[in-house]
């Protein structure tokens, strides 16, 4: 009699896709808030800035996505240089 896998939790990807998944959600989350800042910086408290923000994020997470996944190597080796691994027991 031969086993089926479990089946994957609902709603959840496989692992797998963890790669992309993290700089993608890392990307939307920085971009919002720096453009935020950056277009209230600029253009005060208004309606002007209600009506620019949504365009200057979209810009900005557009460079900042393909920039994370072409970087995230780099920065792993970086921080593997400077951080000591941990022991296993």
């Amino acid at each position: 009699m031969t086993t089926s896998p479990a089946p994957r939790p609902r709603g959840k990807l496989p692992a797998r896709y963890a790669a992309i998944v993290m700089p993608l959600v890392l990307s939307v989350l920085m971009t919002f808030v720096v453009s935020a800042i950056s277009t209230l910086r600029s253009l005060g408290p208004t309606p002007a800035f209600v009506a620019t923000w949504p365009a200057a994020w979209a810009i900005s997470w557009l460079v900042a996505f393909p920039t994370l996944l072409a970087v995230l190597p780099v920065v792993r080796k970086i921080v593997a240089f400077a951080v000591e691994t941990p022991r296993s027991n």
